[in-house]
């Protein structure tokens, strides 16, 4: 039975593991972004702050968590055989914080947050991913 179920397996070289890693979270800090744009004050001054701010949240965030984390997944990708699922581009672990993740930005979402405070939080979070995943991008190229 296993083995007939390996056929519908989504398999990829490490190569391709690698540039989903890179793809998802360039498209995941993207979308971040363009959620917390969304979100913009409608004052000039508060605009230019909350972005701002982002922006720099986010830089510290990447160098100070994002990039270790970064960095470890692609080891573990590197250390894939070719023909390994597309699924393993997370290890468990990270699919779980992933879940939690998106739960989180529902209960952000549905909540009496100020718009500006959301802004924020998905500036910093959209633009720490997409600034973390140079290290996916590089890697991928050099490949």
């Amino acid at each position: 039975m296993r083995q007939n179920l390996q056929k519908f397996k989504p398999a990829a070289t490490r190569k391709n593991i690698l540039l989903l890693s890179a793809l998802l979270w360039s498209a995941i800090g993207a979308m971040l972004i363009a959620k917390g744009l969304y979100r913009l004050p409608q004052t000039h001054s508060s605009q230019l702050i909350v972005v701002v701010s982002a922006l720099f949240a986010g830089t510290c965030k990447s160098f100070v968590v994002l990039d270790r984390s970064a960095r470890r997944g692609i080891s573990r990708i590197e250390e894939l055989k070719d023909g390994t699922c597309l699924g393993a581009v997370y290890s468990k672990k990270t699919w779980l914080l992933v879940v939690c993740m998106v739960c989180m930005g529902v209960f952000l979402r549905s909540s009496s947050i100020p718009q500006a405070y959301l802004c924020f939080i998905y500036g910093t979070i959209g633009w720490a991913l997409l600034f973390s995943s140079r290290f996916a991008w590089l890697k991928w190229l050099k490949n």
